[in-house]
């Protein structure tokens, strides 16, 4: 277990008072099983022994990796594949709302095969991509002529260049978290908005397929985060939530993936289902959408 990271306290808020929750498997490509844990201060819940920044590499190898591979295997990913245009143009809209911005200097940190920047570069946004696996940096080349850069050069970046920063589900997925907050705010302009989408543990859909639900994702989620928690992460950084976004497909591709992790199969009907009455439960309380994302700047 050498390669392994044992938590003794939060890693957001620090505290001692944590405690095991649930056992998860990893569906995806080791079938492991991992202990996800949970903090009584700050609500967060992350996975206990995941494998070192190291080491956890082989736990992305798979060709069912939709971000690192843009497979349209099985009936989930075609789903995903066709819903994916709509909601690229959704977040570049949200992005120059926000930013009040038609144009600007943009970075999409963990871009995968760098779909959202080649958008962004379409609306003549200066678009950088940072991407960690070479593998999906030369697909991205193949699909879109994108040079990525490898995600080690964000901290190289020139400080305060960049109207928008976006991280579309790669929080959960970094080690360093304190240091990569800290370099991200560093990055912004005085202006600038932070875009941070993550799953929300809170939602429906969530307590429907407890220990199946897709979004734990272990070992390669390493945080299960709430309002509260980002909230709290952010705080300790000088920066601030202004505004939580629902990002309402999330839902219904995450029960998707839940109901094949639980039966065996995708059940189409039972899935969309449970999508639907996370949805409904997060009109009345945003805060308990599937996914959320977070828009953040400067405080």
């Amino acid at each position: 277990m050498n390669n392994r990271v044992h938590y003794s306290h939060c890693p957001i808020c620090n505290s001692t008072s944590i405690n095991p929750l649930l056992t998860v498997k990893d569906y995806t490509v080791s079938n492991e099983e991992f202990v996800i844990w949970q903090c009584g201060q700050c609500t967060l819940r992350f996975t206990q022994d995941i494998p070192d920044a190291a080491s956890i590499g082989a736990y992305y190898q798979s060709e069912d990796y939709i971000s690192h591979t843009n497979t349209s295997k099985g009936l989930v990913n075609q789903l995903y594949q066709r819903v994916r245009k709509l909601t690229l143009e959704q977040k570049a809209k949200l992005i120059q709302q926000v930013t009040g911005l038609s144009t600007g200097a943009l970075l999409d940190v963990g871009c995968g095969i760098g779909a959202f920047v080649h958008t962004m570069q379409q609306k003549e946004w200066q678009a950088t991509g940072l991407e960690p696996d070479a593998n999906t940096r030369r697909l991205s080349k193949e699909l879109y002529g994108l040079d990525l850069q490898d995600a080690s050069e964000l901290y190289s970046l020139t400080p305060t260049s960049f109207d928008a920063i976006t991280l579309w589900h790669v929080l959960e997925h970094v080690h360093d978290l304190h240091a990569y907050i800290e370099q991200l705010k560093s990055l912004l302009n005085s202006n600038g908005r932070l875009f941070i989408a993550v799953p929300n543990y809170q939602s429906v859909d969530a307590n429907i397929y407890g220990s199946t639900w897709a979004a734990y994702d272990v070992p390669r989620h390493l945080y299960h985060f709430t309002p509260k928690s980002i909230q709290t992460l952010m705080s300790q950084h000088g920066l601030q939530v202004i505004s939580e976004k629902p990002m309402w497909f999330d839902s219904f591709y995450i029960s998707m993936l839940s109901s094949k992790y639980r039966f065996g199969k995708t059940k189409l009907v039972g899935s969309f289902i449970s999508g639907l009455r996370s949805n409904l439960t997060a009109l009345a309380n945003r805060e308990r959408c599937s996914s959320l994302i977070y828009i953040i700047k400067k405080g």
